[in-house]
């Protein structure tokens, strides 16, 4: 994929995508999930649950505390490999992970016959959300334990006791083996607690990235958190310098990128137009206001699994495979984001070309970028993990989706008007390059953040949840 095959993309996707009215009609706030007043559209009971479970997590999402991207992406892995496994006794087709990754162990012997799926997933959803998304806003986490009372009360008429005794035993013991297994990362679970380490410090020099003022660098060990399908030493890595060397030269391309990115962000605040739309329905950065950049993936696949009225399994496996790319994504990204070290635009911007620029991201957030190097782009990477996914699950890349990720929230301070493609990759381009206008990335980033996305994406579809290689 050329850096040229790649913007022009990106310029076909702004120019073919018009704009659409946006109904905002569904209270949304922390007291309350429209996901759970939202009917889900599909055939199958069971796929009904989890996607209901799937959407309330995504409100949630909304309102983390410290959490994103990095621990939210750890935290949709675990959830939905306990969802996965719960349901394997019931998923003829498909094997338990406790063969793929190690010191994951789950004791069968507690599963009984008389299971109810629905019921043991119900409490393994409720167990697994409540542990993995551990910081949210004051009042938000309730909601996940009236969420599970409510759909108790229903999938258990009509059960016995001894049912709903064993269904819930089991749903408990998968989600407490999942945790017990997410536990033993040791470099996780202290980086949770401490994500700005103070003995963590960025090298200098000339075009490498520094923390700005009143701020430290996030999750700069992240690359020692654990994979599932691709470490950041099997994963490759483009050298930045091998395709971009800083340089004042207004005719260097490295001046070139940072220009566009003045450019575009500056048009974009003074239009108004589609730029600046792109750049904040795809900004997914600010906890309390947008969900993550990890959690919007999630979105869209909970759309999906309506789109196409997937059966249980299916959805088990697509939100699984979903999560372990997005881990590995984060992962290896963190990994090359501190190994390059590349400065974020605004620094040279404000240094070479106009020292009152600021991104359009400022608006929302204390500072001017995400606090961590800019080289490759988080976003894009996500994008390019998540759209490698669908694309392999799906069997075609060629999909019409329209991301109505935003509709239902109310008194938006950005716009999140829904946006529609006929592609996977038509729609993680411009996710990618929605960083561009928005301030916080060049387009190089971009480019090999797609690029790596992508790889990542391979390996996770290479497991084999069949034959349990």
């Amino acid at each position: 994929m050329t850096t040229k095959h790649l913007k022009k993309s990106f310029i076909i996707t702004a120019l073919l995508i018009g704009f659409q009215s946006c109904t905002n009609d569904e209270e949304f706030d922390s007291e309350s999930s429209n996901s759970t007043s939202v009917a889900v559209i599909v055939s199958d009971d069971t796929t009904e649950l989890i996607t209901e479970w799937s959407k309330l997590w995504v409100t949630l999402d909304q309102y983390t505390v410290g959490m994103r991207p990095n621990t939210v992406t750890r935290s949709l892995a675990y959830i939905h490999l306990t969802g996965y496994e719960t349901a394997i006794p019931f998923m003829n087709n498909y094997t338990s992970n406790t063969n793929r990754f190690n010191n994951l162990n789950i004791n069968n012997n507690v599963y009984e016959n008389n299971v109810n799926l629905n019921l043991a997933l119900n409490t393994a959803y409720a167990i697994a959300i409540d542990h993995f998304m551990h910081s949210l806003e004051t009042g938000v986490r309730q909601n996940i334990a009236a969420f599970e009372a409510e759909k108790e009360a229903l999938l258990t008429q009509g059960l016995t006791d001894n049912e709903i005794e064993n269904s819930e035993r089991w749903g408990r013991h998968v989600a407490q083996r999942v945790i017990d297994y997410a536990e033993s990362d040791r470099d996780a679970e202290e980086q949770i607690i401490n994500q700005t380490p103070n003995d963590y410090v960025a090298p200098e020099g000339v075009g490498l990235w520094e923390a700005a003022d009143n701020e430290d660098a996030w999750f700069p060990y992240w690359r020692e958190v654990r994979t599932f399908a691709i470490t950041p030493q099997q994963s490759s890595s483009t050298s930045f310098n091998s395709v971009l060397q800083h340089s004042t030269n207004t005719n260097s391309l490295y001046y070139r990128q940072m220009n566009d990115v003045y450019e575009s962000t500056t048009n974009a605040a003074a239009t108004n137009g589609e730029d600046l739309w792109i750049a904040e329905f795809w900004a997914d950065d600010v906890e309390g206001l947008m969900i993550s950049p990890p959690g919007r993936h999630y979105s869209i696949a909970n759309q999906l699994i309506e789109q196409n009225d997937l059966d249980y399994d299916e959805t088990l496996e697509l939100l699984l495979r979903l999560g372990l790319a997005l881990n590995d994504a984060a992962v290896s990204a963190w990994d090359d984001k501190y190994t390059y070290n590349i400065e974020r635009p605004s620094n040279y911007i404000r240094e070479y070309i106009d020292e009152d620029f600021t991104t359009n991201l400022s608006k929302f957030i204390s500072g001017s970028n995400p606090a961590f190097p800019s080289y490759p782009s988080g976003h894009a990477t996500f994008a390019g993990a998540a759209a490698g996914i669908f694309i392999d699950f799906f069997g075609s890349d060629n999909m019409s989706i329209t991301d109505n990720t935003y509709t239902g929230f109310t008194n938006l301070s950005f716009n999140g008007t829904a946006r529609s493609f006929t592609s996977f990759t038509e729609m993680a381009y411009e996710n990618a390059y929605s960083r561009v206008p928005l301030g916080v990335h060049i387009e190089q980033d971009a480019i090999e953040g797609l690029r790596l996305g992508f790889e990542v994406s391979d390996a996770v579809n290479n497991l084999n949840l069949q034959s349990g290689n």
